[in-house]
């Protein structure tokens, strides 16, 4: 089904967020749906949780998310095991070729999610920038660029904690944990007009493009 006359907030903050290690061409900025993920860990408690949010263009939300993980070492392998986990959902809800905007508040989990978009293009399929993964999520990360070279086009975005919606989720999934019994739902966006494919949103307009 098609939602109209609605847009996404993920959709407004990606739009308003750096994109690391990733050229801005006009165009590039259109997504079918956006996902938002985070994921947190306790040195003192050494537990963690998950957090994730996927909604199409239009605003209708396909998935909340908010899941404890006794099983995390640090926090930046709850930020892999988060993606890997919002990418997992959307694949299994999201036709083929889906163009998918992604939100994050981890640097280098976002510039390596990109390099292995760009690499997707080249002939050789090597990103354009060494990776560095954590040991401890490599196999998360497998996972999460399977996910990028199956989608049409994807792309990472950088937020600050307090901005990323997932964040909560993330860091009390027993308060939230309600929202994971929300209903499947499969939804498809509208698609954009062919004269709003044209302009890129303002906040990309002046921009350089990343080295």
């Amino acid at each position: 089904m098609a939602v109209h006359g609605r847009s996404s907030p993920l959709r407004a903050l990606f739009d308003e967020s750096p994109t690391p290690h990733i050229a801005h061409p006009p165009r590039t900025h259109h997504r079918d749906f956006y996902v938002a993920t985070d994921g947190s860990y306790s040195l003192q408690s050494g537990d963690g949780g998950l957090g994730a949010i996927i909604e199409t263009r239009d605003g209708e939300r396909v998935a909340r998310l908010s899941v404890p993980d006794e099983s995390v070492t640090d926090n930046n392998v709850a930020e892999y095991r988060a993606l890997h986990l919002g990418l997992d959902v959307l694949a299994a809800r999201a036709p083929t070729g889906a163009r998918v905007g992604v939100l994050v508040d981890h640097d280098d989990l976002a510039a390596n999610v990109n390099s292995a978009a760009l690499a997707t293009r080249r002939t050789d399929h090597t990103p354009p920038r060494e990776l560095s993964v954590p040991p401890a999520g490599k196999h998360h990360w497998r996972g999460i660029r399977a996910r990028v070279c199956q989608f049409g086009e994807l792309r990472a975005a950088v937020l600050e904690s307090g901005q990323n919606p997932a964040h909560a989720l993330a860091n009390a999934p027993e308060e939230f944990a309600h929202v994971n019994r929300e209903p499947d739902r499969c939804l498809l966006p509208e698609r954009p007009a062919s004269s709003e494919a044209q302009i890129p949103p303002p906040s990309r307009a002046d921009r350089k493009a990343s080295d």
